[in-house]
């Protein structure tokens, strides 16, 4: 339990004391899912060079939908200089899409957010981004175009998946998928996210980590 100051206040623990702070940031990824996000940001993070890896960093956290923007404040409140924040999270059936990611930007947190899901960003590294709206029908799809991309049958808890996504995909033409299909969605005049779809930024992320990678 943390001590108390002279004025009774609790005293913030020095989180930076003897800790290393990476050179390239420190990537703080909320989402609202156990499995498939978490599963790829991990294999993404497992994916870089070692020499890499001792300058960036990629934490990957899961909390309840409605609590990603605290639980992203309240994990970089500790470093605020260096960790560079992001909640990754669906459409799916989530009413408050739009809120969620309004009140994100305003905390000046990054989102990562898919529409219908997140297999629509999965989806493109086998070369396309189809004109799917239903979540399930998304993952029944893709489901069906990895088993035959990979050779395996796909699941959502597959610690392998950024792997296989990698090996038997195209990952810098799945960004540029995204991109074109982002700026599509814009051209003919949708501006909520929500309306969005099939639609991501899940690769702006991605891109912003792999330039820095490729850069060092």
């Amino acid at each position: 339990m943390a001590r108390k100051d002279r004025t009774g206040e609790r005293k913030r623990r020095d989180w930076n004391k003897n800790k290393r702070i990476p050179e390239m940031g420190y990537y703080l990824i909320v989402t609202d899912t156990e499995a498939t996000e978490e599963c790829f940001f991990k294999g993404l993070s497992d994916s870089l060079p070692d020499s890499i890896n001792q300058k960036l960093i990629i934490k990957v956290v899961e909390t309840k939908t409605q609590n990603l923007v605290n639980k992203c404040l309240e994990m970089t409140a500790y470093d605020p200089q260096y960790r560079i924040p992001w909640i990754i999270f669906d459409r799916d059936q989530v009413k408050n899409f739009d809120d969620i990611i309004d009140e994100a930007k305003k905390s000046e947190i990054n989102v990562g957010w898919s529409n219908p899901c997140f297999e629509i960003w999965m989806y493109a590294y086998f070369g396309s981004m189809p004109d799917i709206r239903e979540s399930w029908t998304c993952c029944s799809r893709f489901g069906e175009i990895y088993q035959k991309k990979v050779g395996q049958k796909y699941t959502k808890a597959d610690k392998n998946i950024y792997r296989h996504l990698v090996d038997n995909g195209n990952e810098e033409k799945a960004i540029k998928i995204a991109e074109q299909k982002y700026k599509q969605c814009i051209r003919n005049g949708y501006d909520k996210p929500s309306q969005m779809c099939p639609c991501t930024t899940v690769h702006k992320l991605i891109r912003e980590i792999k330039t820095k990678t490729e850069n060092e």
